[in-house]
């Protein structure tokens, strides 16, 4: 087992070799669930978010993609310290990933407790979190993450799996034969959170039947009659706020149920597929 940073910086060498034979990690993945990465979908707190054949996504690191071998990495200076943009600790079969921040960086004058209490004067260290911000299992080629944000910077590119519709994307969806602008709501109008979710219902439309768009106008209408006002004659929605987009944008989702018992209407903004 060997933990390497990646350290900042424009030379040939990224990765250095910063201990050697020390598990920096213990971590449990029984008794956990892996749901594939949704933007919408809120994790519980034994779940985290998986991306399958991880080593042929693009925004794979080549650190990955190949074979480790501790003796190919050099040692790292105490100069190249403060460089470090996070360590990955390879255990075995597993890469564990933790990104690193100015605030985990650890410079005072500390008290170290061993067998008596010593002050050290040099308090270079740095923090490891109880939990890694990404794990990756060689032997299944999958990624394991709870936040995206988190990885971003370790793994570039991977951000646009939480894809922000463009201006002219957002004009596209809001010119669908179903949407009805009204009350001076449009497209400069449209939220961060909406323009996501936009994204992701181009998406789902683009996978859609053309036979199956009047069966989700229904269904739309179904669950927002109060919310969003609908004309059945032209099969138009009319939005006049960011609140009833989301709406709609939940409706072509399908994030609409009723539940077998008492027969309540809900919105379930949380996804798991199964089966």
């Amino acid at each position: 087992m060997s933990t390497d940073p990646k350290v900042k910086g424009n030379g040939k060498k990224k990765f250095f070799k910063l201990l050697s034979d020390q598990a920096l990690f213990d971590v449990s993945l029984q008794g956990l669930d892996f749901v594939g990465y949704n933007p919408d979908h809120n994790l519980d707190e034994d779940s985290w978010f998986k991306i399958e054949q991880f080593s042929l996504q693009p925004y794979c690191i080549d650190l990955l993609k190949r074979d480790f071998v501790s003796s190919e990495y050099d040692d790292l200076t105490k100069k190249q310290f403060p460089g470090i943009a996070y360590l990955c600790a390879v255990q075995g079969s597993h890469y564990y990933f933790q990104k690193i921040t100015p605030s985990l960086f650890v410079t005072k004058r500390m008290i170290a407790f061993g067998e008596i209490a010593e002050l050290e004067n040099d308090g270079g260290r740095i923090a490891v979190n109880a939990m890694p911000d990404a794990i990756y299992q060689k032997d299944a080629d999958t990624l394991l993450f709870r936040n995206l944000a988190a990885i971003s910077s370790i793994f570039a590119g991977i951000d646009g799996l939480y894809k922000e519709a463009t201006k002219e994307e957002v004009e596209a969806f809001l010119d669908n034969s179903f949407v009805e602008l009204s009350n001076g709501y449009g497209v400069e109008k449209v939220s961060k959170p909406n323009r996501k979710r936009v994204a992701l219902a181009m998406s789902t439309l683009a996978e859609m039947p053309d036979a199956d768009r009047n069966q989700m106008l229904l269904y739309i209408h179904s669950y927002c009659e109060e919310q969003l006002k609908f004309d059945a004659d032209n099969k138009k929605f009319e939005i006049t706020s960011d609140t009833k987009l989301k709406s709609l944008l939940y409706g072509i989702e399908q994030c609409f149920y009723t539940t077998l018992i008492g027969k309540e209407k809900r919105l379930e903004n949380s996804v798991q597929l199964l089966g």
